[in-house]
């Protein structure tokens, strides 16, 4: 089954563009090194200062914790943050197009 961690936090107003730029140069690695086992989506929310970060892992292994641009952006994340960051760990148990293995749900659910 594939395991979902989900991270909500809420930056201060004037690091929340800040913190928007950091995020690219995770993505640009992991394109770049293209870890078996991992799909990821970062979210802007639209009040402009809440982010979500979405993880979806096949196994127990998380690559994004190797990534040093992943360390980079997480290494400062608390001096950004007036709440959070907070994350949540899961079981995938239903899927649209995210390739995830959660079980199937029966036909017409």
């Amino acid at each position: 089954m594939t395991k979902a961690i989900v991270v909500r936090y809420t930056t201060r107003p004037d690091t929340a563009d800040d913190n928007e730029q950091l995020i690219p140069a995770v993505f640009a690695q992991l394109a770049q090194e293209a870890p078996d086992g991992l799909r990821y989506v970062a979210v802007r929310l639209d009040d402009g200062v809440g982010f979500v970060h979405i993880a979806l892992l096949d196994g127990d292994n998380n690559p994004l914790l190797t990534l040093p641009a992943f360390e980079a952006f997480t290494s400062s994340i608390a001096a950004r943050c007036m709440d959070g960051p907070a994350a949540a760990h899961g079981t995938v148990i239903g899927d649209y197009h995210t390739g995830a293995r959660g079980p199937s749900l029966p036909a017409g659910a």
